[in-house]
């Protein structure tokens, strides 16, 4: 659940690009959207398996990098 309050002075577009900004972090939109058709459990796990492999690899090119910038 998001909850937003509104700060004192805030204005409404500031108050509402900041709720945007926690939904699309939280990944609300991308769940909606993939619940809107009924997905097979087979499809389900391969997407899965394709989306974890993904961050692996994201995560090895980041620890690459940081190993690069630390040696200079």
């Amino acid at each position: 659940m998001i909850r937003v309050t509104i700060r004192y002075g805030e204005t409404p577009e500031r108050f509402f690009q900041r709720f945007k900004r926690l939904c699309a972090k939280e990944g609300v939109l991308k769940e909606i959207k993939r619940r809107r058709y009924y997905e097979k459990p087979s499809d389900k796990q391969r997407r899965r398996t394709k989306e974890a492999r993904r961050q692996a690899l994201k995560e090895a090119q980041r620890a690459a990098r940081r190993a690069r910038s630390s040696r200079y």
